[in-house]
Parts: C-alpha cells; sequence; structure tokens
C-alpha cells in the first residue's frame, strides 16, 4: 500500500469536513464556541503549534508546561475569587475535572470513614452526566434530587438528604440542560455544617457567570465550597480539550493525584487520569487568557447578555414558545408554553427540525420522568457564543418563522415503534437489546444513520419512552456503528 501525498490527504480532509456542521459563525448553538475574534483562532492555532511535540508527562522535562499550567490556574483562581490556599490542576476537559473530583471526595471520605461502605454522590437530576458516569466508575450511589419543571432545584431538597454517608455534594453554576444557578450558597453552607465536600460544577458558565452581573456569589467566595471545575475549552476559547479544576487546600489536591514507585520503571507521577498529554490545548488555552485578560472576556460576556435578550424577547413575542425557567449565563431552553391551548403550542424538538431548514442547529433535549413524578418537559437548548450578536435579527427572525411553521404540530409519536419493542420483550424484566437487535430496531425507527440535517424528532420522542436502559443501549449501537469499518 503507498502513501498518499501530503495535498491528496489534505484535500480528502477538507471533504470530509465539508460534511460537518459549521464550527464558525454561530449556526450551530451547541458543542462549539465561537468568540468572532479570527485573532483568537489564529493565536490559539500557532501557540498549539508551538506546543506540539511536548508531553505533559513529565514537566520536569518540560518546564514550560509547569509555566503555562501555574498562570492558568492563577487566572482562574483570580477569576473565581480564591484565596492562596486554592490550588489546582489543568485537565482534558470537563468530564475529566468532573471525574477528578468525585474520585477526590470519594477518597478523603474513605479516609474519614474507614469500612464506612459505600459512600453517596448527591446531585441534582439537572447535573451534567459525567457525574453518572463518576458514580458508575469510582463505586459511589448517585442520588439524583428532582428539580421543578422549571429545571431549577430546591436547596432544602438537596439539604433534607445530606448525610455522613454523602461523599460529595454537587451544585452547577449554571445547569446545562435549563441554564439554571443552583442554589450554591445554602447548599455549600449546610454541606460544610454537615463536614461535608461540595462542589460547583462550572464547566459550561466558568469563564461566564464570574463578569455576568447582579449574581448571588456562587464560587470560593462561599462558605463550603471545596472545588469548582471551569473549561477552558468552552467559554474560554480553547481548542478542545482543556479545563481547569480547582480545590480548597493542597490536602484536597493532592488527594486527586495518582502517584507509584511501585514497578520497574521510571517513577510514575499522574495529577489527572491521563498520563502522556498533550500540550497543544493547554498551550493555546494560555495564549488566550493572556490576550484576554479579564477585560477582554468581560466585553465577550457582554456580547453574550445582550444576545441573551434579544433571543428572550424575541421568544417572548411568539405563541405557543416560552423560555424554560429563569435561565443567567449563555444557556437558554425552549420548551412548549403549557398555558397555550394545544393548536397553539410550538413544540420544541419540532421547531428544532424546522430551524435546521433555515440553517441553524439547536439541540434536542429529551423530557425527563424523575422520581417524584415530575416530568422536566422535553426542549430545544440554545448555547449562546458572541458571535451570534453579529446575525441575532436573523436568528430571531428564522426562530419566528419556524415556529409559525410547526405550531399546533404535537410531539413527535413514537407509540408504534415503543409497542413493537414492548412485543419482543424489551425493557421487560431488565432485558435490552444487543448489537444486532438494537440495530435492526434503530432501523426500524429510521435511525440507522445520523446526518447533519437529519430530523430527530422520532428518536426523542423514543428515546424519551423507552426504559433507560433500552434507549441507551440503541444509542450506544448508533454511536458505535457511525466508527465502524464498513
Amino acid at each position: 500500500m503507498t502513501g498518499g501525498t501530503t495535498s491528496d490527504i489534505l484535500e480528502r480532509l477538507r471533504a470530509l469536513r465539508a460534511g460537518d456542521a459549521p464550527t464558525h459563525g454561530g449556526r450551530v448553538l451547541s458543542y462549539v464556541y465561537d468568540s468572532g475574534l479570527e485573532e483568537l483562532d489564529e493565536l490559539a492555532d500557532a501557540a498549539a503549534r508551538l506546543a506540539r511535540p511536548l508531553n505533559g508527562l513529565d514537566p520536569t522535562v518540560f518546564p514550560s508546561i509547569s509555566a503555562m499550567e501555574r498562570d492558568v490556574i492563577a487566572f482562574t483562581r483570580r477569576m473565581l475569587h480564591g484565596s492562596r490556599s486554592v490550588v489546582g490542576s489543568v485537565t482534558s476537559g470537563g468530564t475529566e475535572s468532573c471525574l477528578l473530583a468525585v474520585k477526590t471526595a470519594r477518597d478523603l471520605w474513605r479516609e474519614a470513614h474507614p469500612g464506612g461502605g459505600r459512600p453517596r454522590l448527591l446531585t441534582a437530576s439537572t447535573v451534567h452526566a459525567a457525574f453518572q458516569k463518576a458514580a458508575h466508575l469510582f463505586d459511589l450511589d448517585w442520588e439524583p434530587v428532582p428539580a421543578g419543571i422549571d429545571g431549577a432545584v430546591r436547596a432544602q431538597d438537596l439539604i433534607d438528604r445530606m448525610d455522613d454517608d454523602v461523599a460529595l455534594v454537587v451544585v452547577s453554576a449554571p445547569a446545562y440542560p435549563s441554564g439554571a444557578l443552583d442554589p450554591v450558597s445554602a447548599v455549600a453552607g449546610a454541606a460544610a455544617d454537615r463536614g461535608l465536600s461540595c462542589h460547583v460544577d462550572s464547566c459550561f458558565g466558568g469563564f461566564v457567570l464570574p463578569w455576568w452581573p447582579d449574581l448571588p456569589a456562587w464560587d470560593f467566595r462561599v462558605r463550603g465550597v471545596t472545588s469548582i471545575s471551569a473549561d477552558l475549552h468552552k467559554f474560554g476559547y480553547a481548542p478542545k480539550g482543556v479545563s481547569v479544576l480547582l480545590h480548597r487546600g493542597r490536602r484536597r489536591h493532592r488527594a486527586q493525584f495518582f502517584a507509584t514507585t511501585r514497578w520497574a520503571g521510571y517513577p510514575v507521577v499522574n495529577p489527572t487520569l491521563l498520563g502522556s498529554r498533550s500540550a497543544s490545548p493547554l498551550a493555546a488555552g494560555w495564549a488566550i487568557t493572556q490576550h484576554l485578560g479579564s477585560d477582554g472576556y468581560a466585553e465577550l460576556v457582554g456580547s453574550i447578555r445582550r444576545i441573551a435578550v434579544a433571543v428572550r424577547a424575541a421568544v417572548d413575542g411568539i405563541p405557543g414558545l416560552t423560555v424554560m425557567g429563569d435561565p443567567v449565563g449563555p444557556a437558554i431552553a425552549l420548551v412548549a408554553d403549557a398555558s397555550a391551548p394545544h393548536a397553539a403550542r410550538v413544540d420544541p424538538h419540532r421547531l428544532a427540525d424546522e430551524l435546521a431548514g433555515y440553517g441553524w442547529k439547536i439541540q434536542h433535549q429529551p423530557g425527563l420522568v424523575q422520581s417524584d413524578g415530575v416530568r422536566i418537559p422535553h426542549s430545544a437548548h440554545l448555547t449562546l457564543t458572541p458571535v451570534l450578536e453579529q446575525r441575532v435579527g436573523e436568528f430571531t427572525d428564522a426562530l419566528r418563522a419556524a415556529s409559525d411553521a410547526v405550531r399546533g404540530r404535537p410531539q413527535a409519536d413514537a407509540r408504534m415503534l415503543l409497542a413493537g419493542m414492548r412485543v419482543l420483550g424489551y425493557g421487560e424484566g431488565g432485558r435490552v437489546p444487543g448489537p444486532k437487535a438494537a440495530w435492526r430496531l434503530l432501523r426500524l425507527a429510521g435511525a440507522g444513520s445520523v446526518s447533519v440535517d437529519q430530523p430527530m424528532s422520532v428518536l426523542m420522542a423514543l428515546i424519551e419512552a423507552l426504559p433507560h436502559p433500552v434507549a441507551e443501549a440503541l444509542l450506544t449501537e448508533l454511536l458505535a456503528r457511525l466508527s465502524e469499518p464498513r
């Protein structure tokens, strides 16, 4: 087999990229974070290229890594009002930061409770799914506390479930699904009174909320907050993947590390889950924070605030559509207005499908029936980035037109597919389909492939209606098939 030429390989990559949703321009309101400043992309690319050969495994060999990490941690610590006792690490992304926050709290809990059994991870039901993963990987019982239909959780509902077996309480600033700012001060204070750890997950909004006006304290100013995560590859505008995890106190931070001299090779000391680590995302994040500084971030947050005001004003003028709860920061979730007659409602998933035809991508979120029976309604998530300010009028016009086009159409109906799955016995007695059966069911549901413009409302309705293990098996199969060699 002969290798391709450089030009041929890059041309093939460009052809592959042509099928992707656009990462710049603000037309994809999830997953990507566009500042609208071309110089930031150029700076990030140049810094990442300079650091490309480095290996973060051993900063004693590559001291530039420690220098950049010190600067990033110092910037984030100031941003989050941490004292000199607040220390931390740069990680590969929000999921790793969340995993490490849980792992650290679990290890400290085990030290304090030898032979204490299996600890609990206490969160709102709206917490990021990374914490479910952490509970699964690190052997904790995850206890999600129900939120209201507005996506907000009551402080007392979390406080009432605090006990000695809780290794970590997690609150969000803000919660991704709804944009709600959890009651950090009340929850963290109650956790401190009981000697419990409390983590603030600000992976999504950590580089926005410090400059958002009129918010209650939610960061290290709050008594009882023991750790905070904030992602540089979101509203820090660095390329994927780079995040910061800060701890209050060196002892807590050191519990995050893995170190061993018990093998025949070099001593291994890992502050994060990874061993070898690319320094390119760190270098890009470092360069951007150095360039923007606090004033630069404040200016970009001002842009996001103006977009949020404009989008909420537009939604207020669309019959049958409303904003879930009272979000703060860069997230807005759209839901059907339950106070309107059914014939006048705008289903958010139908809306998301329709908007794709106008060149805009917003994110489908299935409804969630919680342990108390309260259903958080299915919604459409919008991540607001500064670049959208340049065309917010175009977006709100499309939002109105798409709403008019789908008004009165109910949520997609997956009952026939659901009935077929029940006939086959899936969901009964915990039975879930294996790979072959899952793929056959997906194809029957019309979801045998995923493309940028494929309608998702039927698949979302099916996911919401199925037992969680069955839905998860189908989604696993769908994503696994996408990367299987043909």
